[in-house]
């Protein structure tokens, strides 16, 4: 019970923080991607540690709710952003600036996630059901290797496409994808973490 909740409250908040993230574009490592790209890997792991504990319906509704909780905190920055500032209090318009969302790459952001991360629970339902229970680890590696180039496709162009030259689309694509793989390679020991539902 307690780390049902405990990886669902990290799948959220880790949900939450890459979509804040993705407001800002970076260079790293001579690679151009949203900065929601170092956290968001993350919860495809996470998303496989709350399938083993909620199953197959449960991680559909975590899926569900943390877009809507997205969508909510999105538009709660709008709205904030919308009134006047009390300059009195030492408050600014930066605020604004800074977190009053990109509605754009907000779409972009939710559509990917609710996409992929549907898909990567569709890949991983199958890999369990149909193929095999050993091996965690290669479960967690064949589902997102399928969606993570999809979460990255759908997020670059939704987000970029006709706003930049294609090329430099495809170099965010690229990006995303290369990180993405990289931080899952680092996150596969953790699905062992937490034992299957129905396991003793």
């Amino acid at each position: 019970m307690i780390s049902t909740i405990i990886v669902c409250a990290i799948y959220v908040s880790a949900q939450l923080l890459s979509n804040i993230a993705s407001l800002q574009i970076v260079l790293f490592a001579g690679l151009s991607f949203d900065a929601g790209t170092f956290i968001y890997p993350i919860t495809f792991t996470l998303r496989d540690l709350a399938h083993k504990v909620l199953g197959l319906k449960g991680v559909r509704v975590l899926i569900i709710t943390a877009v809507a909780i997205n969508l909510f905190m999105s538009l709660f920055f709008w709205f904030v952003s919308s009134l006047q500032p009390d300059a009195a209090a030492g408050s600014s318009e930066i605020w604004g600036r800074v977190l009053s969302p990109v509605w754009r790459i907000t779409i972009a952001s939710v559509v990917s996630q609710l996409v992929s991360e549907l898909v990567d629970t569709e890949v991983y339902r199958i890999w369990v059901d149909k193929i095999t229970r050993r091996y965690q680890w290669m479960r967690v590696l064949v589902s997102n290797s399928i969606s993570v180039p999809l979460d990255s496709l759908t997020f670059s162009f939704m987000a970029f496409y006709g706003t930049m030259p294609v090329d430099s689309v495809w170099g965010i694509f690229w990006a995303n994808v290369i990180i993405k793989m990289l931080i899952t390679l680092i996150s596969l020991p953790f699905i062992y973490l937490v034992k299957e539902k129905g396991n003793a």
